[in-house]
């Protein structure tokens, strides 16, 4: 009988066919569980994105009211857990004096000359920038003094 395999090595065969099916299968199941996982967490940072995008003008006006009016204690647990909340989302307000100048962070509103400046830094913080991880939200409004 030539050609023909004994029964025992027809099972093995078809055990070790079966097995490497199995694995390709696990693979596949694997990177989609994978894949699925961070497909998830795009969208969660999209939508969390979006919705702290929408609440820049809230933190504004909040800001405002804080700086023209003596804070109420209303006003001021107001302000205290929209910023909690926010930054447990992961908001984190940036620009301040002294902050060299990066035009992919900052927008600059005006700028002055000076001839002791060695680099353009911002002098004063017209509106706070915001940004979520990597992910820039609003820049920073600011004045900048730089060099000629």
């Amino acid at each position: 009988m030539a050609g023909t395999r004994a029964p025992g090595e027809t099972v093995r065969a078809e055990l070790a066919e079966r097995t490497a099916d199995l694995r390709r299968v696990k693979a596949e199941y694997d990177n989609y569980r994978k894949r699925v996982r961070r497909d998830r967490l795009a969208v969660r940072e999209v939508a969390v994105a979006n919705v702290l995008r929408e609440l820049l003008p809230v933190l504004d006006a909040v800001e405002r009211a804080c700086a023209h009016e003596p804070p109420t204690p209303g006003l001021r647990e107001i302000a205290e857990t929209l910023d909690a909340r926010t930054g447990a989302l992961g908001l984190v307000a940036f620009g301040a004096v002294g902050d060299p100048f990066d035009p992919a962070r900052h927008e600059a509103l005006a700028h002055e000359v000076s001839a002791t400046a060695a680099r353009p830094v911002c002098t004063a913080v017209l509106r706070p920038g915001y940004r979520v991880g990597d992910q820039l939200l609003r820049p920073a409004c600011v004045e900048v003094t730089g060099p000629r």
